[in-house]
């Protein structure tokens, strides 16, 4: 049985202190980074980009997995990859292209993920689960941290991980918006493999063990 890896998400991180942002989360059980980069117009806000995940690249050995919440996320890839990403999430709602994008993703020897809004129905990623290494569900409505888990993606993370089970794939699920220290282990019951904590764990309410 897979053990629930954390994934601290800087969101939620003084922007002003990244350096003991990212020793908090060593310290405290995190296994993943999750970088969520927004560009002000697939959601309201604009957080960091490319030179940001370069200059803390060097703090830390674990994981990047940045999480594109922007337009046209074909045009982006490269220099995050070149930044020092691990893992290039995006969003199936922000390109159309998306068969080809996950290729792209795994030539530049980068791992591949796709995220959906909650309004976005499991089937229309279907044909594509093959091919990514990560399914991303958001479990709030992208583009604040500190909003409140939305019950009904439970039932979205289960029906991946029946999916997965059926076909026989091995992609991870990932779970992101309002994770925090009542409801995680609910989410993880549900299928998660990675859960994504930004308020509840820089707040030190969510406790954790790897």
């Amino acid at each position: 049985m897979k053990k629930t890896l954390l994934a601290p998400s800087l969101l939620s991180a003084d922007f002003s202190d990244l350096t003991s942002a990212i020793k908090k989360i060593e310290n405290e059980g995190g296994s993943i980074v999750h970088i969520d980069v927004m560009d002000g117009a697939f959601v309201p806000q604009i957080t960091y980009g490319q030179p940001v995940i370069k200059s803390i690249r060097k703090l830390t050995g674990l994981p990047f997995d940045v999480h594109l919440m922007v337009e046209k996320p074909e045009l982006m890839v490269d220099s995050f990859a070149e930044a020092g990403s691990d893992w290039i999430t995006f969003h199936y709602e922000s390109t159309v292209h998306i068969d080809r994008l996950i290729h792209h993703v795994h030539s530049l020897g980068k791992k591949c993920g796709i995220s959906i809004v909650p309004s976005t129905p499991v089937s229309f990623i279907s044909e594509v689960l093959h091919l990514v290494d990560l399914v991303l569900v958001m479990s709030v409505n992208p583009g604040f941290g500190g909003q409140s888990f939305i019950p009904y993606t439970l039932d979205k993370i289960s029906e991946l991980k029946k999916l997965r089970e059926e076909r026989k794939l091995d992609f991870l699920i990932s779970v992101d918006g309002g994770v925090n220290e009542k409801n995680f282990s609910q989410v993880a019951e549900a299928g998660a493999d990675i859960l994504v904590s930004g308020s509840s764990f820089f707040s030190g309410k969510l406790k954790w063990e790897k």
